[in-house]
């Protein structure tokens, strides 16, 4: 009785878990605006093996959003999300992140999630949501292209764990006088 007790503990333990994806903590998403992502921009996705690193959550470009999801071996998988529009023309045109060389010739697939791409030891898929685009790029021997395809078409907006911060005040700085030109106030005291 006691391990059938400890078991379906376990379990409830684990999958008190699920469901949780697409959440990320408050301050994360703090972390991102203040680094001027579009609060429309942060995206997750679900990507089995894989786990979001939220040190590596950050902007992109003037007001974009990446991450990294990891795995418990190390391997790495990059999402990005920006503004802008995707098309067969740019498929071939546009470099793969981390590619190698970074001028690596560019193979292209479309079909109804978006574009595989692959080139350099890499691959990724782009899809196009109104006017923004998500990629998710990963070595050939770190994740296989069914896996980007899935997690691209579920990639869905995050939410956060709690209430927003408030926006930071202004710093009170001694050194400017309130009246003048408004420049520090540089001068040299004694011994100075």
């Amino acid at each position: 009785m006691g391990r059938v007790l400890a078991m379906f503990l376990v379990l409830g333990a684990l999958l008190s878990g699920c469901g949780s994806e697409g959440v990320l903590s408050q301050a994360v998403i703090d972390r991102a605006h203040a680094q001027g992502v579009a609060p429309d921009l942060i995206y997750v996705v679900d990507l089995p093996g894989y786990e979001l690193a939220e040190q590596s959550v950050g902007g992109v470009g003037e007001e974009g959003f990446g991450a990294f999801y990891v795995s418990p071996d190390g391997r790495r998988v990059e999402l990005r999300v920006d503004r802008g529009d995707f098309s067969d023309g740019q498929c071939a045109d546009t470099p793969i992140s981390g590619a190698d060389p970074p001028t690596a010739p560019v193979r292209c697939d479309r079909d109804e999630v978006g574009w595989y791409r692959q080139g350099g030891g890499r691959h990724e898929y782009t899809a196009v949501r109104g006017d923004h685009y998500i990629r998710l790029a990963g070595r050939l021997a770190d994740v296989d292209r069914a896996a980007l395809k899935a997690a691209v078409a579920g990639a869905r907006p995050a939410t956060g764990t709690g209430t927003p911060s408030p926006p930071p005040s202004p710093v009170e700085r001694g050194d400017l006088p309130t009246s003048g030109d408004g420049a520090p106030d540089n001068e040299v005291g004694p011994g100075g």
